[in-house]
């Protein structure tokens, strides 16, 4: 795992994946609810490290500010990783994270920048590490 790559190996891929973590993780928000997490903590694996996947509502807005939006969450992810994986690593862990945003829309923000999204991203992997 290189430190600032977001592999395929990272990447929350499955439906069962997906449905675990929804109904069995736990989830958080940061401040102001604006993002939130749902993760899912696997202890007893072989294979300790970091999951994520970045998932939008089409309710949210259309495809081109979803996918800016998931290219942002992602990037954020993959500039602070670091803080999740040494902890996941040291616990022997598997970490599955589904980021989503909260209050965030395309009405509301029609321009999303990487500086709005990467502070309550940090916030939440800090939390999560923290609860670790």
């Amino acid at each position: 795992m290189k430190n600032f790559s977001l592999s395929s190996n990272e990447r929350i891929k499955k439906r069962k994946d997906f449905e675990l973590i929804f109904s069995t993780g736990r989830l958080v928000y940061s401040t102001g609810r604006v993002l939130r997490a749902h993760y899912l903590i696997e202890k007893s694996t072989e294979d300790s490290g970091v999951k994520i996947a970045p998932v939008v509502s089409k309710k949210l807005g259309n495809a081109v500010w979803r996918n800016r939006v998931k290219r942002l969450l992602k990037e954020s992810y993959r500039l602070n990783k670091e803080i999740l994986t040494e902890v996941s690593l040291r616990n022997s862990v598997l970490l599955k994270i589904v980021f989503s945003p909260n209050m965030l829309n395309e009405e509301k923000n029609k321009v999303l920048s990487y500086k709005e999204i990467m502070p309550h991203v940090f916030e939440i992997m800090t939390k999560i590490a923290s609860r670790l």
